[in-house]
């Protein structure tokens, strides 16, 4: 039997909270676009919320970093002290998102072990990293975390089960489980139920089941958030160093707090992951050009020329390598250059539009297919080379879990 999934236990917000200030969306959406993440503490004010507990990046260069960590932290100290957040026992919580669009999502919130988590390349852990690790994303990530007692995770792993053994049979049965939330999410976000779900045995032997079933090795690769969780594996590899034998098997650091979801539910739309880029030399798009090839016809933006054809490979990994090697080598040589990774085409634009001189890429979408089997080899797809949705539909921070006794 794999020991991989842990039931933890859950903290949600008390009764009272208002549920629609309170989840926010992850805090790597929107880089680019300070007028959201404004309007939504404007709209928040001083309601409890995750936004208080989490470190939006549009931030990260435009505020004190130390002094806004530990905001979050006596934050956190405080929503606890006062039992904003209550613990609603060792649970699993079925999700259902429906989108703005339409579109329904069925997740699972579960914990994971570290201890089978990698990101490394060849690596043979059962939770793989579908795309390159950037390990210098890292210690910012750990620095936040390091004091937290709690973690709020936008963290999506995807499963194989094309017979939806797992979370559509539990959706099924939804009217036995308890609701323990129910709401419409800001900015445009959807609506979002949450079902309690107690036994959790069952749960972790299916998941045994499709692992023998699938028989690849590979119980979990991670759909989004993977430096969130590589973030995670770091700080418990700090914490254990301190711990015996003994309380190393049920330390909380050593499980991470994830939203697990079917690779074959139809509401896991993979969406590209279009690069944006600042200060960059004249040349910038003629050298690009020189590097690419191929039968997909994308497309360049600037707001002085407008859209532009570019030719890519129809292979969106080979497509994502060579974009991203050629914009790797550029930014070593040109350091004035920066780079942002943009979820949907429209905010592509707008960014672009906003920030003359840059210049937009656009990238095709990863299809499904094959998947876990090019994971399986123990390769990983190029960084950013696909996003489970608009950037609206990402995870928003809900549930949490303690990660120190």
């Amino acid at each position: 039997m794999i020991k991989t999934v842990k039931a933890p236990h859950i903290l949600l917000p008390k009764k009272g909270v208002d549920m629609s200030k309170y989840a926010v969306i992850a805090c790597d959406q929107y880089t680019s676009n300070l007028e959201y993440w404004d309007s939504l503490k404007k709209e928040i004010g001083n309601e409890v919320s995750t936004f208080n507990m989490i470190y939006p990046e549009a931030y990260l260069e435009n505020t004190d970093n130390d002094k806004y960590i530990e905001g979050i932290n006596k934050n956190i100290a405080h929503y606890l002290k006062n039992n904003d957040l209550e613990d609603i026992g060792e649970c699993f919580i079925l999700v259902e998102r429906v989108t703005s669009y339409g579109v329904r999502r069925l997740g699972l919130i579960l914990a994971v072990d570290l201890e089978d988590y990698s990101y490394e390349k060849g690596t043979n852990a059962l939770i793989r990293a579908s795309e390159a690790t950037i390990v210098e994303r890292i210690p910012p990530r750990l620095k936040i975390r390091k004091d937290a007692p709690i973690e709020l995770p936008h963290i999506l792993v995807l499963f194989d089960d094309p017979k939806k053994t797992i979370v559509e049979e539990l959706y099924a049965k939804r009217d036995k489980l308890e609701k323990v939330y129910d709401f419409e999410l800001n900015k445009d976000g959807g609506h979002i139920r949450g079902y309690k779900v107690s036994n959790t045995k069952e749960v972790i032997t299916k998941f045994d089941d499709l692992f023998h079933r699938n028989n690849n090795g590979l119980l979990f690769i991670v759909g989004d958030g993977n430096h969130s969780l590589a973030t995670a594996k770091a700080h418990w590899e700090i914490v254990k160093k301190n711990l015996s034998p003994e309380e190393r098997e049920n330390h909380p650091a050593r499980f991470a707090l994830v939203e697990a979801n079917n690779l074959y539910d139809d509401g896991i739309i993979f969406e590209p992951i279009h690069r944006i880029l600042f200060n960059v030399e004249k040349d910038f798009e003629k050298q690009l050009r020189n590097v690419c090839t191929g039968e997909f016809k994308s497309f360049t933006y600037t707001t002085s020329e407008g859209k532009k054809e570019l030719s890519l490979p129809k292979n969106a990994p080979k497509a994502y390598l060579m974009v991203q090697t050629f914009l790797d080598v550029y930014l070593r040589l040109h350091p004035q250059a920066k780079i942002d990774f943009i979820h949907d085409e429209e905010e592509l634009l707008a960014v672009c539009d906003k920030n003359p001189g840059s210049v937009a890429i656009a990238m095709p979408a990863l299809t499904k297919e094959d998947l876990f089997d090019y994971l399986a080899s123990g390769t990983v797809l190029p960084r950013k080379s696909f996003s489970m949705g608009h950037a609206n539909e990402k995870r928003y921070y809900l549930e949490a879990k303690r990660i120190i006794n």
